[in-house]
């Protein structure tokens, strides 16, 4: 037997028994006529002894011989530590060993194994099996878990049934890049790895599941961003028969019982907001909501002067920042250089000071009065010893800028809490949005996506402000869960295909199963799906997803520990079909 026990589970009840520990050496301190070593497994470390006096000479030495993360068995009887460590559980005890086997020798780690390390996040990364023995990461993955198996539970016992669907399966225009796979046996066609499993989870409703769940791993090529990876997992789901409040219920149910949980919170309120709303008030289809700072229009108090800057802007917007009147002006300096960054992208920012008297301070004071300055105020919802910042120029991308202002300062002044949760439903998204480059509208979800029925006369006359039947659910100012209710019948899946810019011929090849089924009694369905990865790092109080995967990729896009994507055989090529040879 490798272990009676583990190393996290004996306690003083233990002492006087003979037991078998295994894992590896997390230290060894040697005082010459005693040695005691750390052993370290997944559900802790207990502390092992020799003395000279109590312990066989041979063993004795060869204890000495151990090194960091050697594999070892230690026999040994239970005693009670005289020296206690009230900071592990097994801390009143210790192990005094009668015998050791050494199951496997190790090189030192390239990182020390602890809670701190002294290893990048690229060496980690390369030796990512060495870092999962570190307990943050250890925790991580464990705490992954749990949140897997609360959401098999729940949504097990509200009748969802998991059901898998293919990875193989057929490129399709929409959406982003699919990763593809050549196919041997078909010599010059591909399978593509799925972005998501929309259209069999819809065919399931045909099939009549009713209620379908899958944790699901998905594949987009894109260009990647730090927190972005081409694999990721979905808790994907779809109901039938249900219209978009039985979906938004379910799903706040799934979410509040997450937040309970694993949490030990219980969140009554779900607001919602339209889309509109959001990008009026927030600048961003998902607002962190934990905190204030709602953006106020200043078009009609700021543009009756002769400030061209404001006169010649599409949108004049400002933001209350609490307390901000106390920074210096070479603060807010800094702050004028942040928004001017390259990843923000604004010319320049206005600032207010709003004085604790009731007088204000303006950057444009020549332009500007106090009753404008009031005005301003009152608009951003500003108070004595706040500081407005004030944007302008074209709408989408002044509001892009002031939301990432808002985050910024939120981030400095500590806002942003990781133990408070916000949820929020966005709700009627347009359903088209005009591509410059392709000069044609895409989907601005899928375009199995239901337009708002009372929209639908507007696909003719004014695509552009025809609604989705379609929400997103956010918390903390991220995108955890989006979905819609879903087009079931055939013609008019036809008619937002020719929208799209589909010619029949293109739609039957490419979605032909799809509306075919919808011939033989697709019921009313719809659904979501949660991004697991984003969803367990946010209720870990964390924003990092690499920090709750096992083997993450790069921000490259590569896995440096196998070191992949690699060059094939030239005879995988031919026998793929594939003359390309990348080796020249």
């Amino acid at each position: 037997m490798y272990r009676s026990h583990t190393n996290g589970e004996l306690r003083l009840a233990h002492v006087g028994n003979e037991v078998n520990l295994s894992g590896w050496v997390q230290k060894v301190r040697d005082k010459g006529f005693m040695l005691w070593i750390d052993l370290r497994d997944r559900y802790g470390i207990t502390q092992l002894i020799l003395d000279e006096e109590r312990t066989d000479k041979t063993l004795f030495e060869k204890v000495k011989t151990l090194g960091r993360e050697f594999v070892i068995q230690a026999t040994g009887t239970v005693i009670e530590r005289q020296s206690k460590n009230n900071n592990i559980p097994t801390g009143e005890i210790e192990v005094l060993v009668t015998k050791l086997t050494i199951l496997n020798a190790a090189k030192t780690p390239p990182f020390t194994i602890e809670d701190d390390t002294d290893g990048g996040e690229e060496l980690r990364m390369q030796y990512r099996y060495l870092d999962i023995r570190r307990n943050p990461v250890k925790e991580n993955l464990i705490f992954r878990h749990k949140v897997a198996q609360e959401v098999r539970n729940y949504l097990s016992n509200q009748d969802f049934i998991e059901v898998e669907t293919p990875y193989l399966i057929k490129s399709t225009p929409e959406g982003a890049r699919d990763f593809v796979v050549p196919s041997r046996m078909n010599e010059g066609q591909f399978y593509a790895l799925p972005q998501s499993p929309q259209t069999f989870k819809q065919l399931l409703m045909v099939g009549g599941m009713d209620k379908y769940f899958q944790i699901v791993k998905c594949f987009r090529d894109e260009d990647l961003r730090a927190d972005r990876q081409p694999e990721f997992t979905q808790i994907d789901c779809e109901m039938a028969f249900v219209e978009q409040e039985d979906i938004l219920n379910a799903f706040e149910g799934l979410t509040r019982h997450l937040l309970q949980k694993i949490n030990n919170i219980y969140v009554a309120e779900f607001p919602r907001m339209t889309y509109e709303e959001a990008m009026r008030t927030y600048g961003n289809d998902k607002p962190d909501i934990r905190f204030g700072m709602k953006f106020g229009e200043l078009n009609a108090v700021a543009q009756h002067k002769e400030f061209n800057v404001f006169n010649q802007a599409e949108l004049v917007v400002g933001i209350a920042v609490p307390g901000g009147n106390s920074y210096t002006r070479k603060d807010i300096d800094k702050l004028i250089d942040w928004v001017k960054r390259p990843q923000v992208g604004a010319l320049g920012m206005v600032y207010a000071r709003c004085n604790e008297d009731g007088s204000f301070k303006s950057s444009v004071d020549k332009f500007y009065d106090q009753e404008d300055l009031a005005n301003w105020a009152e608009v951003t919802g500003a108070k004595p010893g706040d500081l407005v910042c004030v944007l302008s120029g074209d709408t989408a991308k002044v509001r892009a800028q002031l939301s990432a202002l808002r985050m910024e300062l939120a981030e400095r002044l500590g806002l942003r809490k990781p133990d408070e949760f916000a949820p929020l439903w966005v709700v009627d998204f347009p359903l088209l949005e005009w591509d410059e480059e392709t000069e044609r509208f895409h989907a601005m979800h899928h375009p199995f996506t239901s337009p708002k029925p009372e929209d639908m006369p507007l696909l003719d006359t004014d695509p552009a402000k025809v609604r989705a039947n379609a929400y997103d659910l956010v918390l903390n100012g991220n995108e955890i869960g989006g979905g819609s209710i879903r087009i079931h019948d055939k013609a008019t899946q036809a008619l937002m295909f020719d929208h799209l810019g589909f010619t029949p011929e293109e739609a039957k090849a490419q979605f032909g199963f799809l509306m075919n089924a919808f011939e033989y009694g697709a019921p009313p369905h719809g659904g979501i799906a949660f991004g697991l990865d984003r969803l367990v790092a946010i209720l870990g109080g964390q924003e990092t997803i690499r920090d709750f995967i096992a083997f993450p990729k790069n921000n490259s896009g590569r896995d440096v520990m196998i070191d992949a994507p690699a060059l094939i055989d030239d005879a995988q090529l031919t026998e793929l079909s594939l003359k390309l040879n990348l080796k020249s």
